[in-house]
C-alpha cells in the first residue's frame, strides 16, 4: 500500500471562517510543484478534507495529474480530527495507492503515527508539503517513508 500525505497550499490569513480560507496564487503554484512529483504515480483515490483550501488543493492535483476520478471529500480530514480514527477510515479503503489532502497539525500526527506507531513525534510538514509512505498494512508503525517532504 502506497499513500500519499499532502498538506494544503498557502492559504489567505482571514476569512469569515477557517474553513471558507481560500488558496493564495502562492499557494497554487506550490501545490502544482508538489502534484509534478505525483506525476505517473498510480493514484487510485484522492480523498480530501471539506475545507475549502484543501478541496482546492486536490482539484488542482487532480487537474495537473488528468486524475480520472473524482475527489473524495471526507469530513475526517480536517485539523482537528483524530489520526486514530483517520487509521480506521483508511484501513478500510481498498485502493493500493491513494492521495489524501488535509491540514496541519493533523497531517503531521498521521504521519508520525504511521511512521513511529504514536503521537508524540509528528511529521513538521509545510504548506504543500508531500509525503509518501509505503507498507504491506496501513498501520501505525506499519509505514516507511518512500519520499520526503521538501517544505
Amino acid at each position: 500500500m502506497r499513500l500519499w500525505l499532502l498538506r494544503h497550499g498557502e492559504a489567505q490569513r482571514f476569512a469569515p471562517q477557517d474553513a471558507l480560507r481560500a488558496l493564495t496564487e502562492q499557494g497554487r503554484q506550490e501545490v502544482l510543484e508538489s502534484a509534478g512529483r505525483l506525476r505517473g504515480r498510480p493514484l487510485e483515490a484522492i480523498l480530501a478534507s471539506p475545507y475549502l483550501r484543501a478541496r482546492q488543493t486536490a482539484e488542482l492535483v487532480a487537474q495537473a495529474l488528468d486524475y480520472p476520478g473524482v475527489v473524495e471529500i471526507q469530513p475526517w480530514l480536517t485539523p482537528d480530527s483524530d489520526p486514530a480514527d483517520a487509521l480506521d477510515q483508511l484501513f478500510r479503503r481498498p485502493e493500493a495507492e491513494l492521495l489524501v489532502v488535509t491540514h496541519q497539525p493533523f497531517v503531521g500526527s498521521l504521519a508520525g503515527l504511521l511512521l513511529h506507531g504514536h503521537r508524540q513525534s509528528p511529521l513538521p510538514m509545510g504548506t504543500a508539503a508531500l509525503l509518501g509512505l509505503q507498507g504491506d498494512y496501513l498501520l501505525a508503525g506499519g509505514m516507511e517513508r518512500i519520499v520526503p517532504s521538501p517544505r
